[in-house]
């Protein structure tokens, strides 16, 4: 059904109007020209009453013929003005009067003057009159229907008028109204309302179309906030994940990684893909069974009783196998692998039919990453331990041969010239032997003190600064020289090694100071130059060092040279201009070789992409 035009309706509606007054002017316009004749006929009238007194009045008198003819030529003449037919048109009754006085008038004009002539005129007279009467009644009814006319139009008028004015109250400003208020709510965010018009017209048009519009709002709000919702959930979830990630990285990194309790990162992981079916196998470098398998707390499956993790080490994600009760079940596998080394797996199996999400899988992956950067970092700083044991046993072992050993090899050959000396009675060099192996073994036992005081150096207390200063304190009780440390590297990081191997040379060269120096004091500066480079001075006001290379070595200066290059630096050992010994050391810290690293690199990169000039 087209609809019909709300436009097209106002404006036959308005074209209705202008037809009613143009046709009420066109009516009373031809009543007022009716009217106009009206008066002119009764002006004629009356000139036919005057014609017939005149022609009675020269009928009485002794009036020449000529006049008398001319006169009633004249009064003939007055009978053939064309406003009576005018006026007497459409009315029967005055045509009648008007040929009847006609008529008669021939009598007056034809007829001889005589007595009778009189009689005549009056009665003419009267016909006459009755002739105005007539016409004045006819012009009495034209003015009553012009005010009809006039009455009739302003009331068809009107009512027109309202007739149009409550079409448009309802066919127009109500739709209008409702729409408007339906918009109000629109913008408020109430979709709901619908408009109710029936018209098939531009504003039943238009309300179809906002009940649409608000349809299609109404479902895009409401596929937006079921987005909005689902995006929201997803991000509570994402949160979710990426805290259980963090809190499971936090746990890894506070602990060591063989006290890891894996049963709760299991747990809440199960919680987290609701998935009960989840286990975490653990495999040595070279092995391929299990040796440790954790499973969810509370949970009601077993643990996989094959205790071959091939399949799932190298096989696909997602395989299809059976369960303890031969049921059909999906088996999802996440080797956790790092740097090519296996470590382990981790297993969820679902029932077939029931598959993990893609968020479900990248979390699980990102457990099993995260567990293995865990079990790598264990097993390096497993081969760190290693290599810091083996490393400290060499040091240990050269200690004790650059000391130890040779105080028992001096004894030894003692020992033998005691042998001798007894066999031979020789009590001079019995004496002297004795003497020699009480000096020895005062010097042994001496040495061995230190060296067990040197093993036993740990920094246990948190800060490089606060470990140098324990040292210091204890090497202060130990004797009765002064102590001064001027320390300057707030602002370094130092490697634990750097720290241990500053360590041990500064207690290595202060024990060296207060056992054979002989002065007052000790003066300890560590600090750090312009070029980066750190600069230790051990320094004392003792008697200096001596010329014999043999006591150098005795004094350890063979044990901190080794130590010094550990660290990539130069020692040495001289006396100073106050007459004292020194031991200076120096070397580029490790950040700053890393820096200097990654500084040629970048530099060497820049080049490599502004390419060859040409």
């Amino acid at each position: 059904m087209r609809p019909s035009s709300l436009v097209i309706r106002i404006s036959l509606a308005l074209v209705g109007i202008v037809a009613l007054a143009a046709v009420t002017m066109v009516t009373t316009y031809w009543i007022s020209d009716q009217a106009d004749n009206d008066a002119y006929a009764i002006n004629a009238a009356g000139a036919l009453r005057m014609h017939t007194y005149r022609l009675a009045l020269l009928s009485q008198s002794d009036a020449p013929e000529p006049a008398v003819q001319a006169a009633r030529e004249a009064y003939d003449q007055a009978w053939q003005d064309p406003v009576f037919a005018q006026v007497t048109h459409g009315s029967p009754a005055l045509v009648q009067q008007l040929e009847q006085a006609r008529e008669y008038s021939q009598k007056i004009v034809v007829g001889p003057p005589g007595p009778d002539a009189q009689v005549l005129l009056d009665e003419q007279v009267a016909r006459i009159d009755q002739l105005v009467s007539g016409i004045q009644s006819h012009a009495e009814r034209n003015g009553q229907r012009l005010r009809l006319v006039q009455v009739l139009a302003l009331f068809s008028v009107l009512g027109l008028a309202a007739i149009v004015i409550h079409w448009l109250r309802t066919q127009v400003a109500q739709p209008l109204s409702e729409l408007t208020n339906l918009a109000a709510t629109v913008g408020k965010g109430d979709f709901s309302g619908r408009a109710t018009t029936t018209q098939m017209n531009e504003l039943g048009v238009l309300a179809q179309t906002f009940n649409h519009m608000s349809d299609a709002i109404a479902q895009t709000h409401g596929q937006m906030e079921q987005r909005i919702a689902a995006q929201t959930e997803e991000l509570q979830r994402s949160n979710t994940a990426l805290r259980f990630l963090y809190d499971t990285a936090k746990a890894i990194l506070e602990h060591e990684g063989d006290q890891i309790d894996y049963q709760p990162i299991m747990t809440r992981l199960a919680e987290l893909v609701q998935a009960d079916d989840i286990e975490l196998c653990l495999i040595t470098e070279t092995g391929d069974a299990p040796y440790l398998q954790v499973l969810p707390e509370h949970s009601v499956h077993d643990v996989c009783v094959l205790r071959n993790c091939d399949d799932c080490l190298h096989g696909e994600l997602l395989t299809s196998t059976t369960g303890p009760d031969q049921s059909p079940i999906f088996r999802y596998s996440f080797p956790m692998v790092r740097e090519q080394q296996h470590y382990g797996v981790l297993v969820c199996r679902t029932p077939v039919g029931t598959t993990l999400d893609d968020w479900q899988q990248q979390l699980i992956e990102s457990v099993a990453d995260q567990l293995a950067l865990a079990l790598s970092l264990q097993a390096e700083e497993d081969n760190a331990r290693r290599l810091t044991l083996v490393h400290e046993r060499t040091v240990i072992a050269r200690e004790l041969h650059d000391s130890l050993a040779q105080a028992l090899s001096y004894l030894k050959i003692q020992v033998t010239r005691l042998n001798r000396a007894l066999a031979k009675d020789d009590k001079a060099t019995l004496q002297d032997v004795s003497n020699e192996l009480q000096e020895g073994l005062n010097s042994a036992y001496r040495q061995l003190r230190e060296l067990l005081t040197t093993f036993r150096l740990k920094v246990d207390v948190p800060g490089f600064a606060n470990a140098l200063q324990s040292s210091i304190k204890q090497l202060d009780e130990q004797t009765s020289m002064t102590l001064h440390c001027q320390y300057q590297l707030d602002n370094v990081p130092l490697t634990p090694n750097e720290e241990v191997h500053l360590l041990q040379i500064v207690r290595e060269a202060t024990q060296n100071a207060i056992r054979h120096s002989g002065g007052e004091n000790v003066h300890i500066n560590l600090y750090q130059n312009s070029d980066k480079t750190i600069h230790l001075n051990i320094e004392d006001d003792g008697s200096g060092m001596p010329d014999n290379p043999e006591k150098l070595n005795h004094y350890g200066l063979a044990i901190m040279q080794e130590r010094g290059r550990n660290l990539g630096g130069t020692l040495s050992i001289e006396n100073t201009a106050t007459g004292g010994a020194g031991v200076y050391f120096t070397f580029t810290p490790e950040y700053v070789r890393q820096q200097n690293v990654f500084a040629r690199e970048s530099t060497h990169s820049a080049k490599a992409d502004l390419g060859p000039r040409t």
